[in-house]
């Protein structure tokens, strides 16, 4: 497995979606490192199933039970067959037996959620004894790794909050932070790694700029980006499929030209300066 492979299927299957392919590459790429704990597992905040799909590749078959807000990405996801369950659910409240699953997976979900607190808790109560949590997560140091407004007169604390009512960012938790939560619901931290570095993040942002985040002025700044994704038709073109591998291939090599996706793969990231945590524990 390489995070320059995991680029390619990422661009094949989010073809509209440059930045997101390129973001999505590095983190799934951190989690095939660690590696998936094997039984039943809840995927919280599955989506449209796609990248999961692209993980389960790399990291080993699982089954699953999936969970989100919006019925018409679990309805998309209904056709991948590692799903035994899907429903449609807030993550505070989620139509299953306390003790069901073996492993919580929350992939670049839990910083969109403003009251997290009721979320981790549910989590805690469906884990069995021992069982594991991996999250997906930005942390304090995303702002600070990013290039911010090209304009001149532009603040860059305009700027950061206009970016973070864009992609729907409501906090970036330190690792202090993850301890206190995970505690306060009979959990503890087995350990918090850093990915996508300073190079990664401003390359992330530069492809954001010119695509979803264009669409998102021209568009008045009203839209979150799974609407504009709609309303252009890109999520049914993602849903039908995607780009050939060889075409994939041609457009990952540019999107990762001076900024490969591969530069940290054989190594985590000092967590001070990492934009990205992957924090892992379980309940005691």
């Amino acid at each position: 497995m390489s995070n320059a492979r995991l680029l390619r299927d990422f661009v094949a299957a989010y073809p509209a979606q440059p930045a997101t392919a390129y973001w999505r590459a590095i983190e799934i790429g951190a989690l095939v490192r660690l590696g998936l704990p094997e039984g039943l597992g809840l995927d919280l905040g599955c989506g449209d199933g796609i990248l999961t799909d692209i993980l389960l590749r790399h990291a080993g078959a699982r089954q699953l039970v999936g969970v989100d807000l919006d019925p018409l990405e679990t309805k998309a996801a209904g056709k991948f067959p590692f799903y035994s369950r899907l429903h449609v659910a807030p993550g505070n409240a989620i139509p299953e037996a306390s003790e069901t699953f073996d492993f919580v997976l929350a992939n670049s979900v839990l910083e969109h959620i403003p009251g997290l607190d009721g979320t981790i808790a549910e989590s805690a109560r469906l884990l069995r004894q021992g069982g594991r949590f991996l999250f997906t997560v930005p942390g304090p140091a995303f702002h600070a790794n990013l290039r911010g407004p090209l304009w001149p007169g532009v603040e860059r604390s305009a700027y950061l909050e206009t970016l973070d009512r864009r992609i729907v960012h409501y906090h970036y938790l330190s690792i202090a932070d993850w301890e206190a939560t995970a505690a306060r619901h009979g959990m503890v931290l087995d350990g918090c790694l850093g990915y996508f570095d300073a190079v990664e993040t401003k390359r992330w942002e530069t492809l954001a700029r010119m695509t979803g985040g264009l669409l998102y002025l021209r568009l008045g700044e009203t839209r979150r980006p799974i609407e504009i994704q709609r309303r252009l038709g890109i999520r049914d073109m993602q849903n039908k499929g995607g780009l050939p591998n060889v075409v994939a291939r041609l457009i990952a090599s540019v999107i990762s030209l001076r900024a490969p996706v591969d530069r940290n793969e054989t190594h985590w990231l000092d967590t001070n300066g990492a934009s990205c945590l992957l924090v892992h524990g379980r309940k005691v």
